[in-house]
């Protein structure tokens, strides 16, 4: 019988960031990083959300995330790049996944992955094998920035629940950017026009669907609050959003269409699209006091981020029976000892690795015993039994 839990066991880095190379064997519990600032805590996580597809947790060029002075190195390919290795825990039995710059040189941005030993076609196979859920520092306005950053965040949880999403997401956008190169540059075939258009209504429509059921099922989850984090009201709004929540999917369909083909000289002019999912916008609301979540104090922003984050563990766990993976950096350190103790317990009882960085040992001690500690000094790692 295999164990549900998601959760790496192995992790080697080679020229990644900070660090020359690196390992780090663990079990399936939560992983707590504590360290200095600046010791390579946050590299670490990242390099974990490089396991899901994406471009990680800093979404950074993948040119930058090579270790500097080492680019001239062979790596695990045979070439100068960067490389990270792991063994994942599934639901169906260990994985070994492989991802790394490719090793070409120069500025190449391009992202090779091995499962199992094997190459695959692209990043989209990631999705099929790990679910990876993060917070950051910079995601405390994640409410008060543009929608595209919410987007993101709602897909990546869409991802644990319907694999073919990224792909879904990435055809649509590819058909959208050729729309606006062909409206733009000419010379307009109407027929090719027309066959874009049929893939963005397809793909847009379905993209669109997963996101507003995504939200349903995170506000039912959420509904009741996990302890002291507040009940978020979820929802998507945007024109296509609009289509969709009033008409069957075929009808949501013929008005996306026809939206497109009559904004097609508006196109030509603005670029992109006026009407598609990538204009849509993830709303959170805090329920007990009717308010937007962007008009809440930072406190009560991260507080929601969290609930909709342990909503989404609960959600997979009891619909797949395995949660995400979860990236928290230095989530603990600015909750209460309530809501740091609230966090601490929902992740134990979900079962999820929860991989926390933080400064200060202490904050963790309720995990003694149940996390592998990690301490982390100048990139390098050792096991800590200090609990």
């Amino acid at each position: 019988m295999t164990n549900p839990t998601l959760a790496v066991t192995r992790l080697t880095l080679t020229r990644f960031r900070s660090y020359a190379s690196a390992r780090l064997e663990c079990d399936a519990r939560p992983v707590v990083l504590t360290g200095e600032n600046g010791a390579g805590k946050t590299n670490l996580l990242e390099a974990v959300s490089f396991l899901a597809p994406g471009r990680g947790m800093r979404r950074a060029k993948l040119s930058d995330a090579e270790r500097i002075g080492d680019s001239s190195a062979a790596d695990w390919t045979g070439g100068p790049g960067w490389a990270i290795a792991a063994q994942v825990q599934t639901a169906l039995g260990p994985v070994e996944i492989g991802t790394g710059r490719d090793p070409a040189g120069g500025e190449s941005e391009r992202r090779l992955v091995h499962i199992d030993g094997r190459p695959a076609k692209g990043q989209i196979a990631l999705a099929e094998h790990v679910a990876v859920v993060w917070l950051t520092p910079q995601m405390d306005r994640l409410f008060q920035e543009a929608a595209s950053g919410r987007r993101r965040f709602l897909d990546r949880l869409v991802f644990g629940f319907d694999s073919g999403h990224a792909g879904r997401l990435t055809k649509y956008e590819n058909a959208l950017r050729e729309r606006a190169r062909i409206l733009r540059d000419g010379p307009v075939d109407p027929a090719w026009l027309s066959a874009l258009e049929d893939q963005m209504v397809e793909t847009g429509i379905a993209v669109a669907a997963a996101r507003a059921e995504m939200a349903r099922r995170l506000e039912a989850a959420a509904s009741q609050g996990v302890g002291p984090f507040p009940a978020p009201g979820i929802r998507m709004a945007g024109a296509i959003d609009d289509l969709l929540a009033d008409r069957p999917a075929l009808e949501a369909e013929d008005g996306f269409r026809r939206a497109l083909a009559e904004g097609r000289r508006v196109d030509t002019v603005a670029g992109g699209a006026g009407i598609g999912p990538h204009k849509s916008d993830l709303c959170v609301t805090y329920r007990a006091k009717n308010m937007p979540a962007e008009l809440g104090s930072t406190g009560e922003q991260k507080a929601l981020l969290i609930a909709i984050v342990l909503a989404n563990a609960r959600l997979m766990k009891a619909e797949t029976g395995t949660p995400p993976l979860l990236l928290l950096d230095e989530v603990a350190a600015h909750l209460d000892e309530g809501r740091r103790q609230a966090l601490f317990d929902e992740i134990l009882a979900t079962g999820a690795q929860a991989w926390m960085t933080g400064t200060d040992t202490e904050i963790f001690r309720p995990l003694a015993g149940r996390a592998n500690h990690i301490l982390v000094a100048q990139s390098q790692l050792s096991h800590a039994e200090i609990w």
